[in-house]
């Protein structure tokens, strides 16, 4: 297991279902995410096995990432791999009281370590963990903006 993931909650007066509908948009995820500017679906396949493109910025870098969808369950789960296998993002959508309790994850996986190591070297630990605080803050934020997107409908 990964020293390198994250997960946080928030609760959203929406059903499960209408937050599914929301994140598994890929095409919308640039209007909440602080480091995503928008996405697009690579051909017409949806659900599991399909891909899509992502582009994300940071101060001094924009860059593109192909994901490939791991889990689409209407009103429960989205999630996608970075790369096919080197990072796993995901949404989780649990009835609660006051509406749904929503998850969003994220974790490198082993390949995704191999990967990391490989390209940055000696530099590895340093890159990797600032990518872990890129994330750490950018899921407070985007589920902070999923929430005030979803409750004002």
């Amino acid at each position: 297991m990964s020293r390198w993931k994250h997960s946080e909650s928030i609760v959203v007066s929406r059903e499960p279902e209408e937050l599914y509908a929301l994140v598994s948009d890929v095409t919308r995820m640039g209007e909440w995410s602080p480091v995503n500017t928008g996405g697009w679906w690579d051909d017409d396949s949806r659900g599991v096995g399909a891909w899509f493109t992502g582009r994300n910025e940071v101060p001094g870098r924009t860059w593109e990432t192909r994901s490939q969808v791991v889990a689409d369950e209407p009103g429960r789960e989205f999630a996608f791999i970075v790369g096919g296998d080197r990072v796993r993002w995901g949404y989780t959508f649990e009835p609660t009281e006051g509406g749904t309790r929503m998850t969003e994850s994220w974790e490198i996986l082993p390949a995704g370590e191999v990967f990391f190591r490989d390209k940055f070297g000696e530099q590895f630990e340093e890159e990797v963990e600032q990518r872990a605080e890129t994330a750490r803050s950018g899921i407070h934020d985007t589920i902070a903006a999923i929430k005030k997107a979803a409750e004002a409908q």
